[in-house]
């Protein structure tokens, strides 16, 4: 038997394999940012295309948006690899199931997570956000949106031998989702109205590290008890 790769090589072939296969699979790529910017583009048109009312509503629709958006495509993390073996062999060949579930993690998160940041200043713009919450609005989502990102590969770990386990992870994750909406949110509405945001990054950015730490130690249990190895 070959040497094996180490956790560096492992992680990146892990990783560029993800993006990989999400660029032939571009509707899995595709869904969770058109998903975004349609209830973007509906708000003005189903609530009030008042600037006051829309600049007032601004954090916490975005916020819920980017996170239904990331809350749908979390069965597609684990699910594919798993119905046709990948996983399993990965699992088998000797590598860590730690990084593949970083590399995993970390590819939802600049497929999902990243693209909907990017995108944030363009939204908020349409939805009238003052410009001086702007510099709020993309620190929380690439802090929030990581997060979700790794605390959702929770759920998707321990669904992903159910056929149809999407409604499952919901039930599973929102809860751990709220304190990530509440602070980012507020981020978000205490830069509109002038005041220190600092204190709402802060635990952002502990609630980041935390599940970057914690969440790939859980998903490798949850999967390798579905593996049953």
């Amino acid at each position: 038997m070959g040497n094996l790769p180490s956790p560096v090589q492992a992680l990146y072939a892990s990783f560029r394999r993800e993006i990989l296969a999400a660029s032939r699979n571009r509707s899995e790529l595709y869904n969770p940012i058109i998903f975004f910017l349609s209830i973007i583009i509906f708000i003005p048109l189903g609530i009030s295309p008042d600037d006051e009312i829309l600049a007032s509503i601004a954090p916490g629709m975005i916020w819920i948006i980017a996170l239904l958006s990331v809350l749908l495509s979390l069965d597609n993390v684990f699910h594919s690899d798993f119905e046709d073996g990948c996983l399993e062999q990965m699992a088998l060949s000797g590598q860590s199931v730690y990084w593949i579930v970083v590399a995993k993690c970390f590819a939802h998160w600049c497929l999902t997570g990243l693209p909907l940041t990017l995108l944030s200043p363009l939204l908020a713009l349409m939805l009238s956000l003052p410009a001086s919450a702007y510099l709020a609005l993309i620190f929380s989502l690439v802090l929030g949106t990581g997060s979700l990102c790794f605390i959702g590969a929770i759920g998707a770990a321990l669904t992903v031998s159910l056929r149809r386990g999407g409604l499952l992870i919901s039930l599973i994750i929102i809860p751990f989702y709220v304190p990530v909406l509440i602070f980012g949110s507020s981020c978000v509405r205490a830069a509109v109205i002038g005041d220190p945001f600092n204190v709402q990054l802060a635990y952002l950015g502990v609630a980041f590290l935390v599940s970057i730490m914690l969440a790939p130690f859980a998903c490798s249990g949850a999967l390798k008890i579905n593996l049953g190895s």
